[in-house]
């Protein structure tokens, strides 16, 4: 009985298109500005010609963009690698492969990057709450009464945060209308 066959080496082109994929999401959804075509060409395709490799780094960057615009799962991937394969100029099978594995490991940290790209306003970091009795006031009658004061931590990731607090007292929590808001 014969050995089983090993299984195929990879492809010889699995790597600096894995390192491709790699380099434009670096670029486009992590913010690193030091990746340029440049460096891209001149560590994975050194043999390439700049207009051959720009077409190949377009062509992969469309797809990329593409597939996680729609934050595509594994199932709409097949589909749509399918199709790109059957597409005149589109792209081999083994291309196909490199891409689904490349979305399947990075899927999460780039559409994380997406959500956090497309934020406008700042967002609720922490929230602590508690209550105190009162122990200024210009009215003597209001010191010692409880309060309770919620303090909210407001942010971007990477930037630093704004501290908003509130304070409410017994009559302001029965009236109708929302409480004042006091900067912390």
């Amino acid at each position: 009985m014969a050995a089983p066959e090993p299984p195929p080496p990879p492809v010889d082109g699995s790597k600096p298109l894995s390192g491709l994929l790699s380099g434009i999401a670096q670029a486009a959804y992590h913010g690193k500005t030091g990746i340029t075509e440049e460096l891209l060409r001149g560590q994975l395709y050194p043999e390439a010609a700049p207009e051959e490799f720009r077409a190949l780094r377009a062509k992969m960057g469309g797809l990329l963009q593409s597939i996680a615009s729609a934050d595509m799962d594994l199932n709409q991937l097949e589909a749509f690698l399918t199709a790109q394969t059957k597409k005149q100029g589109g792209i081999t099978a083994d291309q196909a492969a490199v891409i689904a594995k490349f979305w399947k490991n990075h899927r999460m940290k780039i559409h994380e990057s997406l959500v956090n790209q497309s934020r406008w306003d700042n967002v609720l970091k922490n929230v602590n709450w508690r209550v105190d009795l009162k122990s200024q006031s210009r009215h003597i009658d209001q010191i010692n009464t409880p309060v309770a004061i919620v303090e909210m931590e407001l942010g971007k990731n990477g930037q630093e945060s704004e501290f908003l607090c509130l304070e409410f007292d017994e009559a302001k929590l029965r009236k109708q209308p929302p409480p004042e808001l006091k900067l912390c």
